[in-house]
């Protein structure tokens, strides 16, 4: 029997979302959060493209599997029309303008010395993604929560426990997905017998999967962006102590200095956070390295979303399925909103910074088409001039 959705004939052609995948990686700012709230808002309310179902499982996907979130949400929105070919057109399409943009700076931060000018545009660019990103949890929120009470627990959890421990961790996000599929739509046999077949213990144990390995720079890597993509959940929130714990400590290819101007650049370039990964590459081993970083990184969670996404293509519209999606995708945005505070304590530091991120909520609050790379260009400007004076 043929899978409705597969039947369905789309509204819009390949062509046209990689053109938006291509726009939203060259404009989309502020990090993984506000990516995905764009992409929520531009494909499922305003062109009607995708299904609030077809978004929800995708975030659920994304949510499951280690590596950057919004990257993979995009790929699996590729994925649900025209499936492998789409998949991979629309991850492409939101990496590379990112991609290039980082490894332009990176050729210019090697070739001069640094970027003295990057703590001045990070200063007010930093307090304005924390308006953006806020307004897009605001909306996910709301679109996805509702007024359901045993979502609203799991969402408040989440987000309480993302600020306590500034990490998102994975098996809460199982745990909330079961919780609903048990409670909404319990399993038959749950009454014949123990819940041993909840296997949460069966999730892989995160380990080191690579030694200490005689091999070249490259293969060096290669392998250890490989381990940062495949391994580690959270996106950009949870990606940069595991680089700074690789890059800087274990291996000592980048200084301090250097890892926070990687950071920093991540931040004030659009498109996914975890494209600071090309930024460290170029610094270690120019245009090669970075390709490679960028590579590795990102073709797991390439992988973890195209093996998996035909069953949820096929199995999504169960009760059961249903329900545990709704479980993990209130737990999501609870991390998510969660985030924005972690953020925020590090990019809110003084009263200008603060007066930037709160006229960046009422810009967007009163103005719903305003566009945010025009926030960030202004916010951009404000730093390069307060910056010096405050600094002085």
């Amino acid at each position: 029997m043929s899978n409705p959705a597969e039947a369905e004939t789309p509204r819009y052609t390949l062509w046209q979302m990689v053109l938006y995948m291509l726009r939203l990686g060259t404009f989309g700012f502020g990090g993984p959060v506000a990516l995905v709230g764009y992409m929520h808002r531009d494909l499922v309310e305003r062109r009607k493209w995708i299904t609030d179902a077809d978004y929800k499982e995708g975030l659920a996907l994304s949510q499951l599997a280690p590596g950057p979130l919004a990257a993979q949400l995009g790929i699996y929105l590729g994925y649900v029309h025209y499936r492998i070919l789409g998949a991979t057109l629309a991850g492409l399409a939101f990496v590379m303008p990112s991609f290039f943009m980082v490894v332009a700076l990176g050729w210019a931060y090697v070739r001069f010395g640094g970027i003295s000018w990057m703590q001045a545009v990070f200063y007010g660019v930093g307090a304005a993604v924390i308006g953006i990103i806020a307004m897009s949890a605001k909306k996910l929120t709301e679109k996805s929560v509702g007024k359901d009470k045993l979502l609203w627990a799991i969402y408040l959890l989440l987000a309480v426990v993302t600020v306590i421990t500034e990490s998102e961790i994975a098996w809460l996000f199982i745990a909330a997905g079961v919780l609903v599929w048990l409670l909404r739509a319990p399993p038959k046999w749950l009454g014949k017998g123990s819940m041993n077949g909840v296997a949460l213990t069966q999730l892989p144990v995160v380990g080191s999967l690579f030694g200490t390995m005689d091999v070249s720079l490259l293969t060096q890597i290669g392998l250890f962006f490989a381990k940062a993509g495949a391994f580690v959940f959270g996106s950009g929130l949870a990606i940069v102590p595991f680089l700074y714990g690789g890059t800087v400590t274990e291996h000592q290819w980048l200084t301090e200095k250097q890892f926070v101007d990687a950071v920093a650049v991540a931040m004030i370039t659009p498109g996914p956070v975890v494209i600071t990964v090309g930024f460290i590459g170029y610094l270690i081993a120019g245009l090669p390295g970075a390709t490679v970083a960028a590579l590795a990184t990102f073709l797991p969670c390439y992988l973890f979303t195209i093996i998996p996404a035909p069953y949820f293509k096929k199995y999504g519209k169960l009760p059961g399925v249903v329900a545990f999606v709704d479980g993990i995708t209130a737990a999501a945005i609870g991390a998510i909103t969660g985030s924005v505070i972690v953020i925020a304590k590090r990019s809110i530091i003084d009263i200008p910074t603060a007066l930037i991120a709160l006229v960046t909520v009422a810009l967007l609050w009163k103005f719903k088409k305003l566009q945010e790379p025009l926030i960030i260009a202004a916010a951009a400007g404000v730093g390069l001039v307060l910056y010096p004076l405050l600094k002085a």
